[in-house]
């Protein structure tokens, strides 16, 4: 039986009005702070309640540092556990995790850590959890080891431990899941399940573009480039201020706002003053009002490497919720982009100045419509509806 087949259908789309006793799901996560992860899974809890459905959800999180959004789970009636045992100390990590499943007594282990999740299968060997989950959220395939030979020694092995003790893999996209099974053909067991984008908060928005720019200091007629999420080499900021030296060059008035934070702060700050456009960025940190911002903006950036491929653009729908015109690498998949979509995806080695023209071309066509926008997205996989239906069906 599936989670649409044992209740009831709301006014509101698809969800239940009919309560029933939920699945206890161990959610194995970094910690419940500002990873896109974890903001999701919070984001997805706080629907189910909006909706009247109580959800028994456990968060095991690997750091034992309390993060941002940890008391809003709580108060959405989540557990939040911190492992008394760091990851690298791995038998004794082990052990502690077997313990708590074993008391805990969950019905479903669900592993967000791609790889890494290896470890907490094996941790659930022989104890009676009736399904376990392996979440893909990236295409990295990366490690936490510094060293490349362990990364090569251990990647494989614990690719075949996924594939092997789990009973369904998720990739966030297509291209996700794909390059997880590396190769291997999909089978009844692998799945895609795209995050769950909130529509609400930008609904009814209507941007102040001219109190935005009054806010950061700007010209009324400056022209905003934008770039939101984490300012890491992964995400490219460095790329995206020299598009906006060469798009200043042909557009006086374009200045760069950064929306996020990370490792590259400094160097974007120190990238900006070497080519002279220091005075033109604005580096805002994280923003708890991210609708209006965007709406107040005219062109969403980002440039991602090519290899490996960006898992899913949590922030690229947000952008064209907001009526954003798009500039993405080729690192971007189409999974994101809905039809309506303003968009110009380009090979990083095209260089600073094409983006630059793209960008000009893309300023010259009508703003996208954010009504169109919205409504593509509730009739997409990641409208709220939809997405905690197909998330709940993955534990039954």
């Amino acid at each position: 039986m599936t989670v649409a087949d044992s209740r009831s259908v709301n006014a509101r789309g698809d969800l239940p009005d009919v309560q029933r006793a939920e699945p206890r799901v161990l959610h194995i996560v970094e910690n419940l702070d500002r990873g896109a992860v974890e903001n999701w899974l919070v984001r997805m809890l706080a629907y189910a309640h909006s909706n009247g459905m109580s959800l028994d959800w456990t968060f095991y999180c690997l750091l034992g540092s309390r993060g941002a959004v940890e008391e809003a789970a709580r108060a959405l009636g989540a557990r939040v556990l911190h492992s008394p045992v760091r990851l690298k100390d791995k038998f004794a990590f082990v052990r502690a995790l077997r313990n708590e499943i074993r008391k805990g007594r969950y019905d479903v282990l669900h592993c967000h850590h791609d790889l890494v999740s290896a470890l907490y299968l094996i941790a659930a060997l022989g104890l009676p959890v009736r399904r376990r989950l392996v979440h893909v959220h990236n295409a990295d395939e990366g490690l936490p080891t510094p060293s490349l030979m362990k990364q090569l020694l251990y990647r494989e092995p614990m690719r075949r431990i996924c594939l092997g003790l789990s009973d369904r893999i998720v990739g966030i996209s297509q291209h996700t899941l794909d390059t997880f099974l590396a190769g291997g053909p999909r089978t009844s067991r692998d799945v895609v399940h795209y995050y769950g984008v909130e529509s609400g908060p930008f609904e009814n928005v209507a941007g102040d573009r001219a109190a935005l720019r009054s806010r950061l200091s700007l010209s009324s007629e400056s022209r905003i480039l934008l770039f939101a999420g984490r300012l890491v080499p992964e995400k490219n900021p460095i790329f995206a201020v020299e598009v906006l030296a060469a798009l200043r060059r042909v557009c006086p008035s374009a200045v760069g706002v950064f929306m996020g934070a990370g490792s590259q702060e400094r160097a974007v700050s120190d990238h900006a003053r070497l080519l002279g456009v220091q005075e033109s960025i604005r580096m805002l940190g994280w923003r708890d009002d991210v609708p209006q911002i965007m709406s107040g903006c005219d062109w969403f950036i980002l440039p991602r490497p090519e290899q490996p491929m960006e898992g899913f653009g949590l922030a690229i729908v947000e952008a064209q919720l907001a009526g954003l015109r798009l500039l993405l690498s080729r690192g971007i998949p189409d999974d994101p982009l809905l039809p309506s979509a303003v968009v110009r995806r380009l090979a990083l080695s095209s260089g600073p100045e094409v983006w630059a023209g793209a960008a000009m071309e893309l300023l010259a066509l009508p703003r996208p419509d954010a009504t169109v926008m919205l409504r593509e997205l509730s009739q997409s996989p990641m409208s709220m509806s939809r997405a905690l239906r197909n998330l709940l069906g993955l534990y039954e």
